[in-house]
């Protein structure tokens, strides 16, 4: 449909697909706006029954009207075709938004207060969601909560339950229609009974729910386990809440998914007057701090780098204090280039106020400002300059750091003043080496690990003791063994590195996350594991401890836990592609079809935003790649694939994403070609190929089990 009109609506690319029908961008090219255009499925027309039932259903659901609820515009019909038109929200939904441990109680709070005001305004107008759930509410750019689909979730097609399914096993009878999305049901719809509005604060509930403790509150391991969770099992919320204010929450979280209706809010609106009291009690929140990527005012403008070692140096130090909320280096550095207000800034990122700062560096003379700003009223809460040496960076740092703590009224304990001294090498020699490989680190390319390796092993010779350069070493060789099938001697160095920047700074993150791949690479999960969750705590913005814990975790079969790190990894770096392709197909393998389709649509979109800065990076192809023919877009996906074999014809891991590729597409011989090329060019990494699904259509496939004959026997030799 991209590039067609319908009516006066020029469809200008896809947004995704839900239970009634695909979802468009378009341009109302009467009225010179952007709408969103949701197509009716062929089957809905062409039931008159159904279709008056949509239209009457539809045009109730216009007639709200919230700052909450995305309006309806119009319904219309261009040769045959039935479609909605509605507003166009830029933001992105809660279910990618709710961090693993939840929210914040003020951000919940933002959050869970409108959507209860907005279900009363629905409910007094006689109008039930019946679908509501994290997929079905969006949160805007600027913060503003939106919910989708209101009062049309009745008008899905819903399947009959069959014969001896499980479904019917647990009483529905072959007229049963299932409403809704499971986890998110009351006890009245998975049992088929009438449902009215208190169902809707039922599923409210345990949104709620989730929003306040990263998990949901029924759980199974199928759909007769799940339904037995919602009729049977009480919640308990996580024993964290553990202050007053906390308390009171979970009071009104339990009150909303009682099994019992009677013993349910009766109305939205007496839960939101209950959350309203609750915020009106909430201590002000933590401070918190955007640090950006200091301007480069060399006279070569040369020292990018430097400017942005600065920035994260500050950043890193600063997330190891509890008490203080800071963006992460990916959220801050988006905002290096454009001239976007601060207070634009602080709003986007959530934060209420914001380091800026400059670098002019010539030679061994050095001059930094700083300046800490509110952006709500203008405020200079601090400002300083330093015209030193070079040697003098590091206490420059940590004056910066101490200025911003101070300012913001932050109480420290003693672990986190040691903590924020950022001296983690004497020499600026090795620093500025560092700090020239983490940049080319970031590109994510083989080219850029390989120089990134030998500025970290310059500034490792300067100063053995830098217990960062050896974290880069060890990343550096872990990614080179993970993506260029180099072998087995750098998954050694990794290990080595990886020990010696744990046994010189425990408590860094960064060492704690390169010391969990490599014993991830090894095999060694448990080990991992607490690598991993010791990088989160000592910094919980730290988007590499979240990732690669994510992809652990997939590997040993953890598929809910592999979601709630992806996403919260997607949360850390918006515009990294990989983890939402990763995560879809989590999503695949778990029969969760929409919300696959939906991640992979966010993973393809940054793919391409991603190509046209980087249009070399044979990652970002092939993943994309991936994630199209997936979507069903075969031959623009296989084009792609085809396109990143011409790139990087003999790379080990590109060949076996191909093969993975090919194998989603059919093409099952191309795809045990590419494996066998895979393997011949290095790559050997088992536990990926029994597990990944995209490669089920080749299991059996002669050729393909003795490939994987072929690498048990190397498995067993390299033991």
């Amino acid at each position: 449909m991209v590039g067609q009109t319908l009516g006066h609506y020029k469809i200008v690319d896809k947004l995704g697909e839900g239970g009634m029908g695909e979802v468009y961008l378009a341009v109302d090219t009467e009225l010179d706006r952007k709408v969103a255009l949701k197509l009716l499925r062929a089957e809905m027309a062409e039931d008159p029954e159904r279709l008056e039932r949509f239209r009457r259903e539809a045009k109730a659901a216009a007639a709200l009207n919230h700052p909450s609820i995305v309006t309806i515009h119009s319904i219309e019909e261009v040769d045959g075709q039935w479609f909605l038109t509605m507003e166009l929200v830029d933001g992105a939904t809660l279910d990618q938004q709710i961090p693993e441990e939840g929210f914040t109680l003020d951000r919940f709070l933002a959050v869970a207060v409108p959507l209860a005001d907005a279900l009363g305004i629905a409910h007094a107008k006689g109008i039930t969601h019946r679908d509501l759930k994290p997929a079905n509410i969006m949160v805007t750019n600027e913060g503003q909560v939106k919910i989708l689909d209101f009062g049309l979730a009745k008008l899905r097609a819903a399947p009959l339950v069959e014969a001896g399914s499980e479904l019917e096993t647990l009483g529905f009878s072959q007229e049963g229609l299932l409403l809704g999305t499971l986890p998110y049901m009351s006890p009245e719809q998975v049992e088929g009974k009438e449902v009215d509005h208190r169902s809707d604060i039922f599923s409210l509930g345990v949104v709620l729910y989730e929003m306040a403790t990263g998990q949901r509150p029924f759980d199974g391991e199928n759909s007769a386990a799940l339904i037995s969770s919602i009729l049977r099992d009480e919640p308990r919320l996580a024993s964290e809440l553990d202050q007053e204010s906390s308390h009171r929450l979970s009071r009104v979280i339990r009150r909303c998914i009682e099994k019992d209706i009677e013993h349910r809010f009766q109305s939205a609106i007496d839960l939101r007057n209950e959350l309203e009291e609750l915020a009106s009690n909430e201590a002000p929140r933590a401070p918190s701090v955007a640090v950006l990527p200091f301007a480069d005012m060399s006279p070569d403008k040369d020292q990018e780098y430097f400017c942005e070692g600065i920035a994260e140096e500050l950043i890193n130090a600063l997330a190891r204090i509890e008490g203080l909320s800071v963006a992460s280096r990916v959220s801050s550095f988006r905002f290096a280039a454009p001239a976007v207000a601060l207070g634009e800034i602080a709003r986007r990122l959530n934060v209420d106020t914001v380091l800026d700062g400059s670098v002019r560096k010539s030679g061994d003379k050095l001059r930094i400002t700083a300046e800490l700003v509110n952006p709500a009223d203008g405020y200079n809460l601090w400002s300083g300059r330093w015209d030193r040496q070079m040697s003098d960076v590091f206490v420059i740092q940590d004056e910066i750091a101490n200025e911003i703590v101070r300012a913001l009224a932050v109480r420290l304990t003693p672990r986190e003043r040691r903590a924020i001294r950022m001296v983690s090498t004497a020499d600026p020699q090795a620093f500025d080496y560092y700090l020239h490989g983490r940049k080319f680190y970031y590109q994510y390319r083989l080219q850029g690990a390989e120089f990134a390796l030998q500025m970290f092993s310059r500034a490792i010779d300067i100063d053995p003791n830098y217990a960062l350069a050896w974290a880069g070493i060890s990343d550096c060789h872990a990614y080179l063994y993970a993506n260029s099938g180099h072998g087995e001697k750098d998954l050694r160095q990794a290990d080595v590195a990886s020990r010696n920047a744990i046994e010189l700074d425990p408590e860094l993150a960064e060492a704690q996350a390169s010391r969990g791949v490599a014993l991830s690479l090894l095999g060694r999960h448990q080990e991992a594991e607490s690598a991993f969750e010791a990088a989160i705590r000592f910094n919980p913005i730290l988007f590499e401890a979240h990732y690669f814990y994510a992809r652990d975790s997939f590997l040993q079969g953890q598929s809910e836990k592999a979601i709630r790190l992806y996403e919260r990894a997607c949360e850390l770096r918006p515009e990294d592609y990989q983890s939402p392709l990763l995560l879809a197909q989590v999503y695949d393998d778990l029969g969760r079809r929409e919300e696959a389709a939906d991640s992979r649509q966010r993973g393809i979109k940054r793919a391409e935003e991603h190509l046209k800065l980087h249009p070399d990076d044979s990652r970002a192809v092939y993943m994309g790649a991936n994630g199209l023919v997936a979507l069903g877009d075969r031959e623009r996906g296989l084009k792609w694939a085809r396109k990143a074999l011409e790139m990087e014809p003999e790379e080990a891991m590109l060949l076996y994403n191909v093969g993975c590729i090919y194998s989603l597409a059919g093409c099952l011989e191309e795809a045990i070609d590419c494996l066998e090329r895979s393997i011949v060019a290095g790559l050997v990494h088992l536990d990926w190929i029994r597990l990944d699904s995209n490669l089920d259509p080749l299991h059996d496939k002669p050729r393909f089990q003795q490939l994987m004959n072929k690498l048990e026997k190397h498995e067993k030799r390299t033991d």
